[in-house]
């Protein structure tokens, strides 16, 4: 029986999938063979020796020491997709709130209680709140993945003139973008043209702070930003500067902070990109089948540092494993397999950079104790199970 110990409130739509008669899932699994958790903060001290893998129930992964994962052989997990729709919605909220004065407007309604003439106050007072429709502007979209993707689409179906800035976009990702789309090579002339821009990419050392003092001194005037991805990504004293000067109009965040709390022009939301039914329902679903297919099958898909690998399972015993700089890895485990008189059937191969993982379906009976030592003694070893 696998141990699956939650570290957050997991759908019970998601926990559901997993059969009790094969999977123990509670919040104070010892020795577990995987973590389940959405935003919780997982420091490497708490990953037992037994943690096979781990499964975020969302699309960042900043929570989560990855690096140590990979050193450890443990493979990190996310649902890219599942909770696009649901942040999808409220980037589209964010621009109205922000071109309507939704919000101003809000504030100001709550503090007429007392007036007898609220209606006549309203008439008089309502040009304060004076917006500007997205139908006609530009949007800039930083970011064509899962969630970009559907921002920019929905953006055009609203009638809006989508500028999309992705250098890595995928095949499917540009395949499902609507032709409209215009495509941007450069990123500060995106922030020079666009009326609206939405940071759609996840948080890395080389996007921490892509919006930053440099390249906002050559933003349009009055630029709406959005950003419901990190909160990293934005340098927060350049956009606060920015506002002061007038160059940005509105910083729209799903990731509030105190520095920005308070400053004008600045609509700060709690996270609520995936907070819907939906998104966690689909979320917890996909966390807990990517799971269940590992820990099963030893099948890797949308993993965040080991390769996609799957294969169709034989019936028989199946040998996983994983190295790290090791090119001649999966000959080397061929040959250890052929020493001892084991025979192979249909095998899988890939690698992510330097890390290389393999599935090999067995015939026959299932691999001694020291077959195994032998190939987790090999250079580079990180990950070597037998299913």
């Amino acid at each position: 029986m696998f141990k699956i110990q939650t570290r957050n409130k997991i759908s019970p739509i998601g926990l559901n999938r997993f059969n009790p008669d094969e999977y123990e899932v509670a919040d104070t699994a010892s020795a577990a063979d995987a973590l389940l958790l959405r935003s919780y903060k997982l420091p490497e001290n708490e990953i037992e020796t037994s943690v096979k893998t781990i499964a975020r129930a969302g699309a960042g992964v900043n929570n989560i020491p990855v690096d140590a994962c990979t050193d450890r052989g443990i493979v990190v997990f996310n649902t890219p997709g599942a909770n696009a729709n649901s942040v999808k919605e409220l980037v589209i909220a964010g621009m109205l709130l922000s071109a309507r004065r939704i919000h101003q407007g809000l504030s100001w309604i709550e503090g007429q209680a007392a007036d007898e003439n609220l209606a006549k106050t309203v008439e008089k007072e309502k040009s304060k709140f004076a917006g500007t429709e997205i139908s006609g502007k530009k949007l800039g979209v930083i970011g064509l993945g899962a969630i970009g993707g559907m921002v920019a689409n929905a953006a055009v179906s609203l009638g809006m003139e989508v500028h999309g800035y992705d250098p890595y976009i995928s095949c499917s990702g540009a395949w499902n973008l609507s032709r409209t789309v215009i495509p941007s090579e450069n990123l500060n002339k995106l922030l020079e043209i666009c009326d609206f821009v939405s940071v759609h990419v996840p948080l890395l050392p080389a996007t921490r702070n892509l919006i930053n003092a440099e390249n906002l001194k050559n933003a349009k005037a009055g630029l709406r930003v959005l950003n419901f991805a990190r909160g990293g990504l934005v340098e927060e004293a350049a956009i606060k500067k920015a506002l002061e000067e007038g160059i940005v109009s509105h910083y729209i965040t799903d990731f509030p902070s105190p520095e920005l709390l308070g400053v004008e022009g600045v609509l700060s939301i709690p996270h609520l990109g995936a907070s819907t039914a939906e998104a966690e329902e689909n979320c917890a679903v996909m966390a807990a089948n990517q799971l269940m297919d590992f820990l099963k099958n030893g099948n890797i898909k949308n993993s965040v540092n080991f390769p996609a690998c799957t294969l169709e399972s034989a019936g028989g015993p199946r040998l996983i494993a994983a190295c790290k700089s090791n090119p001649e890895f999966l000959k080397q485990v061929l040959a250890i397999l052929s020493e001892n008189g084991a025979g192979t059937g249909d095998m899988m191969s890939k690698e992510r950079g330097d890390i290389s993982y393999i599935i090999i379906n067995l015939s026959g009976s299932p691999l001694s104790d020291s077959v195994m030592d032998k190939i987790g003694a090999l250079e580079g070893s990180i990950l070597t199970r037998q299913l």
